[in-house]
């Protein structure tokens, strides 16, 4: 029971997350976009700072998975950064690190 609602929160995190997210995004693109910063201009260091905060919430997130779990998921990131770093395609390295993780958990110490 207590695992399920560990697993629960986390999902529960995710959700919100991804929704502030979202919602962020949505308003900046239909507010910021044309109403306030049709009147406004932004610094080059206040854009970055948006473009970056989308990518920071998924580096909290995984920072929070990674702090909660062990050496399967920390190899499993590391694997997912080198991929990306080498071919800089995102959708590679995620499945790179997923494949990696799946493989871990389903075959143990063979």
């Amino acid at each position: 029971m207590a695992g399920e609602m560990s697993t629960l929160s986390t999902w529960a995190a995710i959700t919100v997350v991804a929704g502030v997210t979202l919602a962020s995004r949505l308003a900046g693109s239909f507010l910021a976009g044309s109403f306030l910063m049709g009147r406004a201009d932004a610094s080059p260091g206040v854009e970055r700072f948006l473009d970056g905060l989308s990518v920071a919430v998924i580096a909290a997130l995984v920072a929070s998975s990674l702090a909660q779990n062990g050496l399967r998921e920390g190899v499993a990131v590391a694997v997912t950064v080198l991929v990306m770093l080498r071919s800089a395609t995102a959708t590679r390295a995620m499945i790179a690190g997923m494949a990696l993780a799946a493989a871990w958990a389903n075959f143990p110490a063979m």
